[in-house]
């Protein structure tokens, strides 16, 4: 299993989460995200406005967003 990514750019982590469905809601100090899900609920997602995103801070964005390790590893390398 490859390990989680360290020190991404944020460009590439704002692409990850608009390949699983996530658009750009609002972008400030923090950029919010949202997608709309099959059931007629949205999932939000909000991320720091940093040049480069943290692995602990990711993994955080993930677990608040419900994105599997797996899912987000598997849309990352496919970049």
């Amino acid at each position: 299993m490859p390990k989680f990514p360290v020190d991404v750019p944020k460009a590439k982590v704002i692409k990850v989460f608009e390949l699983l469905g996530f658009h750009i809601v609002r972008e400030g100090n923090h950029i919010s995200m949202a997608r709309e899900n099959a059931d007629g609920t949205t999932t939000p997602l909000t991320m720091p406005n940093h040049l480069r995103i943290k692995g602990s801070t990711l993994r955080t964005i993930c677990r608040q967003a419900n994105i599997s390790r797996d899912e987000f590893l598997k849309r990352y390398e496919d970049l």
